[in-house]
């Protein structure tokens, strides 16, 4: 099942649905069709509903698959939608950092790496960031080393503390696609002043995430996704996630020991290797106006940047 979160054209208020090939059902106004009860209106709020509320969500998508005539009012096309961050209001983003050898191995080169870790760390992405599928995004004035970062993220279903690894997947939702957009120019900066808030990650609409969250029962195995990057159509990268050093029940243990994690918050599991900043022709590959980004888990879901002079974005 593909979930997404999305307003109407025209409009600004949040609305969740479900993708039906190139349609989206609004589960809203589906769950009237039958007179049925309500579903919950946020996502976060869908997923806290537990798995009766979700249930109800794979019958309507049953239904409207089935015979679309009842549900024509609440098939919308994409034309008719903006899509919003999965999630746009998650408790907890805790984006896990330096978690492909290569990809530690790039920023080491360009002094961008304090130290090696022992464990799992990560950051907080701010909501304030965030961006949703098809996104605009300025690359700020003074701003030349923008470069991309295509991250699998891994949606909390159920609460979750003191998880050990062996029942880490009995908590998790689904996955989703992050754009860790990184402005290099001050990450530099902030490694070489030991700052721990990466403000290059969290500039307003450096989070692009999306389309949808794809649900577990589609996913075979989460270590064996290719995770590729294209600029304009030219494939910058491609790897699979079995290269990941710290995996999912690692860091569903370490950071649930005492943190509890809530349905709706969020890890990513970092960046692979690849970008511009490891590559000796990375002047050329550093992100500009009018670039298009397309960040994929191969064969399942594509998530599209366009990148923007300042004052152009959404």
């Amino acid at each position: 099942m593909r979930l997404v979160t999305f307003s109407l054209e025209g409009t600004s208020a949040p609305r969740i649905g479900a993708r039906i090939g190139r349609r989206v059902l609004d589960l809203g106004a589906a769950a009237s069709v039958n007179g049925e009860p309500a579903l919950p209106k946020r996502m976060k709020q869908l997923l806290g509903a537990g798995d009766a509320a979700l249930a109800r969500v794979r019958k309507l998508v049953a239904e409207a698959r089935a015979d679309p005539r009842p549900f024509d009012a609440a098939l919308l096309r994409e034309s008719e939608i903006r899509y919003l961050p999965p999630i746009p209001d998650a408790e907890k983003f805790l984006c896990v950092g330096k978690n492909y050898r290569q990809h530690l191995e790039e920023l080491r080169t360009n002094d961008l790496l304090a130290e090696t870790p022992q464990e799992p760390t990560a950051f907080v992405k701010l909501n304030s960031c965030l961006s949703g599928h098809n996104a605009r995004v300025a690359r700020p004035e003074g701003v030349v080393r923008l470069d991309y970062e295509p991250e699998l993220v891994f949606v909390i279903g159920k609460r979750a503390l003191g998880v050990k690894k062996p029942q880490t997947f009995d908590h998790i939702a689904g996955v989703t696609i992050l754009n860790d957009l990184t402005c290099r120019d001050l990450q530099k900066r902030e490694v070489a002043s030991g700052s721990r808030f990466w403000t290059g990650k969290n500039i307003p609409g450096f989070g692009p995430l999306g389309p949808e969250i794809i649900t577990m029962d589609e996913i075979s195995d989460p270590y064996d996704l290719w995770m590729t990057c294209a600029v304009n159509g030219e494939e910058r990268m491609r790897v699979n996630t079995r290269d990941q050093i710290w995996k999912l029940p690692d860091i569903m243990e370490h950071f649930s020991r005492y943190i509890p994690m809530e349905p709706g918050d969020m890890f990513s599991t970092g960046a692979p290797g690849g970008v511009a900043v490891g590559k000796p022709n990375a002047a050329e590959l550093f992100l500009k106006p009018g670039d298009v980004v397309e960040c994929s888990i191969e064969g399942m879901a594509t998530l599209r940047t366009y990148i923007v002079a300042p004052g152009k974005a959404e």
